[in-house]
């Protein structure tokens, strides 16, 4: 015999079910190359110019880029933070800097609704990949 209480503790059970299936990942970032150049006057290193596009609820894994990195919001709003540093919100014309050294360990679209895009402008060593997981 069926009860309502089965029927009920069935339904719990394969809305659980289901929901566990519709967990999907965040979005990954757009990275579109702009300009590598080499820079015969400091040797060994080269810029490289990219942009970033965030679709929302767009995020970065932790990682660092082994160059001097400089990033300008071009449109929408990017949370950053560095290992050892302060989560900072960033609005369309603002600036972050990354160091050589630095663990960027937040990256991410500020908003789950409206894409986010920023320039960045990678100081790095010619030839180096320009990101490189960390932890």
């Amino acid at each position: 015999m069926v009860t309502s209480r089965t029927v009920a503790a069935f339904l719990i059970l394969a809305c659980t079910a289901c929901s566990a299936q519709l967990v999907v990942a965040a979005p990954e970032p757009v990275i579109t190359p702009l300009l590598s150049k080499a820079l015969p006057d400091i040797a060994g290193k080269e810029a490289l110019m990219i942009t970033v596009e965030y679709p929302p609820g767009a995020a970065d894994p932790i990682h660092r880029h082994n160059a001097h990195a400089f990033i300008y919001v071009l449109e929408g709003s990017i949370v950053m933070q560095i290992r050892g540093g302060q989560e900072t919100t960033l609005t369309a014309g603002q600036t972050f800097y990354e160091g050589p050294d630095d663990v960027h360990i937040v990256g991410r679209n500020a908003s789950n609704s409206k894409p986010a895009k920023f320039l960045v402008i990678l100081f790095k060593n010619t030839g180096a990949a320009p990101v490189l997981p960390a932890e």
